[in-house]
């Protein structure tokens, strides 16, 4: 059963989604990309993420040939370039992602990463085009724990409604104080790259401990994001098997042993450090 995360506004969200980074780039890929989103879908995984900078708009041209004709079965996300989170450039930018997905809305819509535009120009952007229905809600990716505070005490700002960042077993370091301001707030995180591109599935020490499980290394690693109620994560899968691989992960359970051992093998933060990106 596909687990939920609940929005700041009371939207229910799947906490297991498909993210889309890299796809768009072959032509000669397009058409496994397009069967293994559709394929998720199929399977319940409706949280499908993109962005703008994925392929320069390929990526996100993917996922509109891939809910064609479901559209309101999709909880889909994308993100603006910071360079166009400006009044205007917002507008323009989510305007030409509409029509790249061949959709009249946008689920939720992202700020990718801080950038020169002040917070109080993106905001007042982004809740133009709330009310004009192009976008349904909208929230911020990358930012650390003082971005998100300045980000709070600016006009509208406390309606973000994600922060989708880096978080992964070995990518822990927002735990420290990202995490808990976030968790105060009650504004969920989006996991990105929760496998840490493919890398994590060759850690011997992962592989062991998923081993004992009877499980992948990809299944044991989602479910330790999972396992936290406001945590989403976006994996992207080209091909069904991978979809299916990732989708067990739902049904694994990590007990106070296992989550001891993962503890072990990659240490939670003592300390504060500067939010990382890929």
């Amino acid at each position: 059963m596909i687990q939920h995360v609940i929005l700041p506004g009371g939207e229910a969200v799947p906490a297991l989604g498909q993210g889309t980074w890299y796809m768009g780039e072959s032509a000669g890929r397009r058409a496994a990309e397009v069967d293994a989103l559709r394929h998720g879908i199929a399977q319940g995984l409706r949280l499908i993420d993109t962005a703008e900078m994925y392929a320069d708009g390929g990526a996100e041209k993917v996922v509109g040939e891939a809910i064609r004709g479901q559209r309101d079965q999709v909880f889909l996300v994308t993100k603006v370039y910071p360079h166009n989170a400006s009044r205007k450039g917002a507008v323009a930018a989510c305007e030409r992602s509409l029509a790249r997905l061949a959709t009249d809305r946008i689920d939720l819509y992202l700020l990718h990463w801080r950038g020169s535009v002040p917070f109080h120009e993106t905001v007042d952007a982004f809740e133009r085009l709330q009310a004009a229905g192009k976008i349904r809600h909208w929230g911020v990716s990358n930012l650390d724990a003082d971005d998100m505070a300045e980000l709070w005490h600016t006009a509208g700002g406390e309606r973000v409604a994600t922060n989708q960042v880096l978080y992964n077993l070995g990518r822990r370091g927002l735990e420290w104080d990202l995490q808990p301001w976030c968790r105060e707030r009650g504004v969920p995180l989006m996991a990105y790259s929760p496998l840490e591109q493919a890398r994590l599935l060759d850690d011997p020490g992962l592989a062991d401990i998923a081993g004992d499980l009877s499980a992948t290394p990809a299944q044991v690693a989602l479910a330790w994001l999972l396992r936290q109620e406001d945590v989403m994560a976006i994996p992207k899968a080209g091909s069904r098997r991978h979809v299916d691989d990732n989708l067990a992960a739902l049904s694994l359970r990590l007990d106070d042993a296992v989550l001891a051992a993962l503890d072990r093998r990659f240490p939670p933060p003592d300390g504060p450090s500067a939010l990382e990106m890929l």
